[in-house]
């Protein structure tokens, strides 16, 4: 089958008939896809190496996005997240942003800083230009601590410094901006800047002070475009055109109101976060980062916006994301190579792209509910099978009683058991057999 996204259905097979779809759609081996996922692809003794005091693992479910078309290109895109209706969200909206076309993406150079702190500068103003006149010899210095970046085409790009604070704190950054390639690049940068931090602090006649990257990486932005038809928006209750009002008013909402910029940013990061942890990524940087870019103006504001433009509706993103395909977690992690093995991205920016359209549409998908149903009503319909299951359905009568308890409007464990009881007292049997779920 040719790669594609698009698998109708594809959330009431069972789990192993949805592994041979994705293998199929993806030309990855069955049997790799399966042992990479076998006790979530970590073993207790390769966790014992990653962090201190490990006692074992901790799994989350590994669902993919379907429906997601960048750049003309399809994505089955991996989701690691325990929140129900984050990977269904997403690949509804996809779906509709696919109807037009799909998602068309920019991505920056890999480009991250190296920040050193330099104290007790007396001039900071000569200690700048005798900084910025040896850049040549400074950069040269940081390509030394990268041998292996510089093979692979990285390295020190440019040199920046900053005055920071006011005169009586006698404070230069100087900025190092090293091309990180597909590696995200903490470690590389953290290395150039304990290389450089030494002889920077006698250039400038002053002590040096931290040396360490920064996750504002505001030079290694990721942008996104989308638009969706009206009629592709439209509810049972609501027309495309009224949903297209409604999403373009919480858009606003968010711009106008940091107290509501905060909850859309956080519909946006459900659907980052979850690929940033399936591919073994640091997704409190990324946070980091992303956070940090949406408060840069001064006041904290939306990272995607949404407008009206004719009878479409148009969403744009931008943000930073710092994000390898190479090195950490990688290395070790077997679910983490199988994620980018399914998603085929041959470079950190590509891999940027992907996760900024899962943002996107975890976007669109919540601004849509907010504008028509609540977000509650389908949330809470798929959060309803946990509580089923939290109360003891197993097998197809977890959605027997999801929807027993949804259509009482009382999602509680209680009421579960309730349902239970009363499936049990039919003619209805309570099968044992594997049951699937979510949305396509």
């Amino acid at each position: 089958m040719a790669k594609t996204s698009r698998l109708p259905g594809f959330h009431k097979v069972s789990v192993q008939q949805r592994r041979t779809l994705v293998a199929d759609v993806t030309g990855t081996e069955m049997a790799e896809l399966e042992a990479s996922l076998e006790g979530g692809g970590l073993e207790a003794e390769v966790a014992d190496k990653f962090v201190e005091n490990v006692l074992g693992t901790y799994a989350l479910p590994f669902g993919v996005a379907l429906n997601v078309r960048i750049n003309s290109k399809d994505y089955v895109v991996p989701m690691v997240v325990e929140e129900p209706s984050v990977v269904a969200a997403a690949s509804n909206a996809a779906r509709m942003i696919r109807g037009s076309g799909g998602f068309l993406a920019e991505v920056d150079p890999p480009l991250m800083v190296s920040q050193v702190q330099l104290t007790n500068v007396r001039d900071p103003r000569a200690a700048e230009e005798r900084i910025l006149a040896r850049r040549e010899e400074i950069l040269a210095l940081a390509d030394r601590a990268v041998p292996g970046l510089v093979v692979r085409g990285g390295g020190a790009r440019d040199l920046e410094v900053r005055s920071i604070g006011a005169p009586e704190d006698e404070m230069l950054v100087v900025h190092i901006v090293v091309d990180c390639q597909d590696a995200m690049g903490a470690n590389l940068v953290n290395g150039v800047a304990e290389a450089v931090g030494a002889h920077l602090a006698e250039l400038a006649h002053g002590h040096v002070g931290l040396r360490i990257l920064s996750n504002l990486c505001d030079k290694r932005k990721v942008r996104l475009r989308c638009s969706v038809a009206a009629e592709d928006l439209a509810t049972e209750d609501m027309d495309g055109q009224r949903v297209i009002d409604g999403i373009v008013n919480a858009s606003r909402f968010a711009e106008l109101d940091p107290y509501r910029a905060a909850t859309h940013n956080k519909g946006i990061m459900n659907g980052i976060d979850a690929v940033v942890i399936a591919t073994g990524n640091d997704w409190r940087a990324v946070e980091a980062g992303a956070h940090a870019y949406a408060a840069r103006s001064g006041r904290y504001a939306p990272l995607a916006i949404w407008r009206r433009d004719g009878e479409r509706l148009v969403g744009t993103l931008e943000m930073p994301m710092a994000i390898g395909t190479v090195g950490g977690t990688l290395r070790v992690h077997r679910a983490a190579r199988l994620a980018l093995l399914l998603l085929g991205v041959p470079s950190a920016g590509e891999l940027a792209s992907v996760c900024a359209a899962a943002g996107l549409a975890s976007n669109l998908a919540a601004v849509r509910a907010l504008a028509t149903d609540g977000i509650q009503r389908g949330h809470m319909a798929l959060h309803a099978r946990s509580v089923a299951i939290a109360a003891g359905a197993k097998g197809t009568a977890v959605e027997r009683v999801a929807a027993m308890i949804v259509e009482a409007r009382d999602i509680t464990v209680e009421a579960a058991k309730r349902a239970i009881e009363v499936l049990r007292g039919s003619d209805v049997p309570l099968p044992s057999e594997e049951s699937a779920g979510g949305a396509d």
